[in-house]
């Protein structure tokens, strides 16, 4: 009887296979699928990845629908920037034959942000800046046809790239200035250790036509400047470490320096400062500036912010306070806000969380666990 079930329950085992051959699975193919047209929410997050510093990456995300969409490579200490259209990404990285050492490659790849690929590549000189995240590291002239690498050897220089010919124009030396801040089609300015502006203007070859020095808009000494700086209507304002505003009107042939103005009064006054690796960030169409601040002393420019302060670009006065805890969120680090009239501010945590508020009335929207490694900057088309 115990045979006659074994071969019964053998012959049905054997129907279900012939069964399962006759009826395979449709073969897979590889697809590529394309990224959901640009909005004003779209955030590229750069993820300096400061534990495992040679893979860095580019993260994508959508602020309306919460979706990471995508990501770039971006190799070790990356400077990234957006074309002035917003069509295409810039990242100036560099690669080791190696992994972390030997033969060195500095490079600038060109990705399309529509579908994320690799277009082309500007080999550079090896003499990159490997800084920490800023958006003048590297940067496009208004109109697209330059693009400005920062370089450091240790001296100070930077180079221009004509992108749509893959090529290297040139070299323009900034003795003691660093960084590359461009304005209009043909200048660019760095900052000086004097607490100077140097800019350069540039001919239509890329070649160096002239050079002046703005006057001091900081003190170096006594109260130095975040290089991060926050762009605004016509220039940027740079935010110092004991929580001053210097405005830089860059439309002009020469930068226009404002009177600076505090973040910090009263009786706030030498207990609060900015801090973190993108400390501020400006909605010019709503007229609002908003800070990382932390409670911290001498040295503490890099602590991350228990609360987001929000300040009228107009008048200069505070106008909120949004703590951290309140949204059980760990401390801000950067921060960045669309440029729309419904604008969303996006600040990630130094437990490499992504949060999305309404920027207008401070609710949380989203929050985006592990975001990277260590999400420290971030662009807005």
């Amino acid at each position: 009887m115990n045979q006659m079930l074994l071969r019964a329950g053998l012959l049905s085992l054997a129907a279900c296979f012939r069964v399962i051959a006759a009826a395979p699975l449709p073969a897979e193919h590889l697809t590529v699928t394309a990224m959901p047209p640009v909005n004003a929410h779209r955030i590229y997050i750069v993820d300096e990845a400061f534990n495992n510093e040679i893979d860095a990456r580019v993260h994508v995300f959508d602020g309306d629908t919460f979706r990471r969409l995508g990501q770039l490579d971006a190799g070790y200490y990356p400077t990234y920037n957006l074309s002035p259209d917003g069509k295409t990404s810039a990242i100036g990285t560099s690669y080791f034959a190696r992994g972390g050492h030997g033969a060195r490659t500095d490079v600038v790849e060109f990705a399309d942000n529509q579908t994320l690929a690799l277009t082309h590549e500007i080999i550079l000189p090896p003499k990159r800046a490997h800084t920490l995240p800023t958006p003048f590291g590297l940067a496009y002239s208004a109109d697209g046809r330059f693009v400005y690498v920062a370089y450091v050897t240790p001296a100070a220089s930077f180079g221009v790239l004509d992108p749509a010919k893959a090529t290297v124009l040139g070299e323009i030396d900034t003795a003691g200035c660093v960084l590359v801040i461009p304005s209009g089609p043909n200048r660019v300015s760095s900052i000086c250790e004097s607490g100077k502006l140097l800019t350069v203007t540039l001919d239509e070859k890329g070649n160096e036509a002239s050079r002046a020095f703005s006057d001091a808009f900081f003190d170096p000494d006594a109260d130095p400047v975040f290089v991060q700086g926050i762009p605004m209507s016509g220039g940027y304002a740079f935010v110092s470490f004991l929580g001053d505003v210097h405005e830089v009107d860059f439309t002009g042939a020469q930068p226009l320096l404002r009177k600076p103005w505090p973040l910090v009064t009263g009786a706030d006054k030498g207990r609060w400062r900015p801090g973190g690796t993108q400390p501020g960030a400006i909605s010019s169409p709503m007229h609002r500036l908003y800070v990382s601040m932390h409670q911290g002393g001498e040295g503490s420019h890099k602590n991350a912010g228990t609360e987001i302060w929000v300040f009228d670009t107009v008048s200069h006065q505070r106008i909120a306070r949004w703590p951290m805890r309140a949204h059980k969120l760990s401390d801000v680090l950067a921060l960045q806000v669309s440029q729309d009239e419904a604008p969303l501010l996006f600040a990630a945590t130094n437990q490499a969380d992504l949060a999305v508020f309404d920027a207008l009335t401070g609710q949380l929207r989203h929050i985006e666990p592990k975001m990277g490694q260590t999400p420290w900057f971030m662009h807005n088309p």
